[in-house]
């Protein structure tokens, strides 16, 4: 197989400022059509982007493609995941993987029973100031971890949508609210830079200020604020929140018994090292593209595309793989369950 043929399931906000725009840019794939619950959406992706807009997901996976991205409602990740690789497609789902543990847990068996690939669109592992810092980790530029605090809080996605009453919002739709849409990102985060795993949480989910244009608090938390342990016996902080209303903060802190490393604090330099000798070093390598720049037409390719399409080409184990992903979901049902049952909760280790 030269050319990857993929289809589109869900054409909300994510797919028109990611999926199908970084799709259309690699060469090495071509888009065959495209599939929502609103068919209009997908017929105006599919006149934009070429392909065909099909009027169900049935009759997308039925098409001549080898793959599909899942870009719908959290509700219908585990659904149309399930179906497409059972179907022969290999699949790159939008995070958060499922609203259950045991979802996530279906997923993962169906992939390794068909062989097909199952990717997660966590975009944080593929920034080069986070790529140059697992580097330095690894090659122990700051010693061992003691402790860290890792942040992902914007203005919420009535922001990202520019819908007032977005899905985001919903049970029925969403089932989880911001730490399973932004705490994911920086759970995950901390696996990939460090290797070590977190094994126990302890967590406060709340719903603090997002209302419906109606008045009504809405039904999933909208602030989570985690506390963490991992294997290797550090301690450290998460939270993610909607209710950033000035700027964006996406950063994270790890303090070593060498030295402190920064990532995406400072808007020049992404990645800075305080050593403990009082060295500094300083790399200008990217910027994470915020939400508002996202919707202003102001993107950068996230390089979760090329990665799902070079691995399925190629045939290559990717750092986007169901099972490098999984465990931070653990993590997350962890934290959630944590705060319901006021308590710490040992997270499963095993795949």
């Amino acid at each position: 197989m030269d050319t990857l043929r993929v289809g589109i399931i869900g054409c909300g906000q994510i797919c028109r400022v990611r999926h199908a725009p970084e799709y259309s840019e690699n060469p090495r794939c071509q888009i065959a059509g495209f599939y929502d619950v609103d068919p209009v959406r997908a017929q105006a992706m599919a006149k934009q982007y070429g392909g065909k807009a099909f009027d169900s997901v049935e009759a997308l996976l039925d098409a001549d493609i080898d793959a599909v991205s899942v870009c719908s409602a959290n509700t219908d990740h585990r659904r149309s995941a399930i179906m497409a690789m059972e179907r022969g497609k290999h699949v790159l789902c939008e995070k958060p993987l499922a609203v259950s543990a045991q979802d996530c847990e279906d997923m993962l068996m169906v992939s390794r029973r068909t062989g097909m690939r199952l990717l997660v669109g966590h975009n944080q592992r593929m920034t080069p100031a986070h790529r140059e810092a697992k580097r330095l980790i690894s090659e122990g530029a700051i010693g061992k971890i003691l402790t860290f605090h890792t942040t992902f809080g914007h203005g919420g996605p009535e922001g990202w949508t520019g819908q007032p009453n977005p899905w985001f919002f919903h049970k029925s739709s969403a089932v989880l609210g911001v730490a399973a849409d932004l705490g994911i990102h920086k759970i995950d985060l901390y696996n990939y830079l460090t290797g070590d795993v977190i094994t126990q949480a302890s967590a406060f989910l709340a719903t603090l200020d997002k209302k419906t244009p109606g008045g009504t608090p809405i039904q999933v938390d909208d602030n989570a604020m985690f506390i963490l342990r991992t294997a290797g016996g550090a301690l450290g902080a998460a939270h993610a929140s909607w209710t950033f209303y000035g700027s964006e903060d996406n950063s994270t802190v790890l303090y070593g018994t060498q030295g402190v490393m920064k990532l995406y604090t400072d808007p020049v330099y992404s990645l800075i090292i305080e050593y403990r000798d009082g060295r500094v070093e300083r790399y200008a390598t990217d910027r994470i593209t915020t939400n508002a720049e996202q919707k202003a037409g102001k993107r950068r390719n996230t390089g979760v595309i090329n990665e799902f399409v070079d691995a399925v080409l190629e045939g290559r184990p990717s750092c986007l793989d169901v099972e490098e992903i999984i465990h931070a979901m653990r993590v997350v049902f962890a934290a959630i369950r944590s705060a319901d049952e006021e308590r710490t909760i040992p997270i499963r280790q095993d795949l």
